[in-house]
């Protein structure tokens, strides 16, 4: 029988992209639980805000397990749950932000900075 050589590079990548794949996983996971658990408590219960922050903590652990483990974080991900961290934080003091104007301009501003993030190497995977 003929064995191929894999070249190291190839595994790494492909271990990777198992992670990557678990950590998603994961995160759908922990959303969908949260989700679920947001229906079965009463309001009354749960302070406004803190489902919104629960978003926001599971996208960003999501993105910094990637960044710990060498994978390319998701720009878009990240925005998003920095933005439910802070409208969270926002409804747990009583203030009512327009989301939607929020988020349109933090999308203008990602085109306009994408170079610059790029040039930074931000949103890239580490080598190693």
């Amino acid at each position: 029988m003929d064995m191929q050589e894999v070249s190291p590079e190839k595994v790494h990548d492909g271990d990777k992209q198992a992670l990557n794949k678990r950590l998603e996983t994961l995160g759908w996971g922990l959303f969908l639980i949260m989700l679920g658990c947001a229906g079965l408590v009463p309001d009354n219960l749960v302070p406004q805000g803190v489902w919104s922050i629960g978003v926001g903590v599971i996208l960003l652990g999501l993105n910094a397990a990637r960044y710990a483990n060498g994978i390319r974080m998701s720009g878009f991900t990240v925005v998003l749950g920095l933005l439910a961290v802070l409208t969270g934080i926002a409804e747990l003091f009583g203030a009512d932000l327009p989301i939607f104007a929020i988020l349109l301009i933090i999308i203008g501003a990602s085109m306009i900075l994408r170079p610059w993030f790029e040039k930074q190497g931000l949103f890239e995977s580490k080598k190693g």
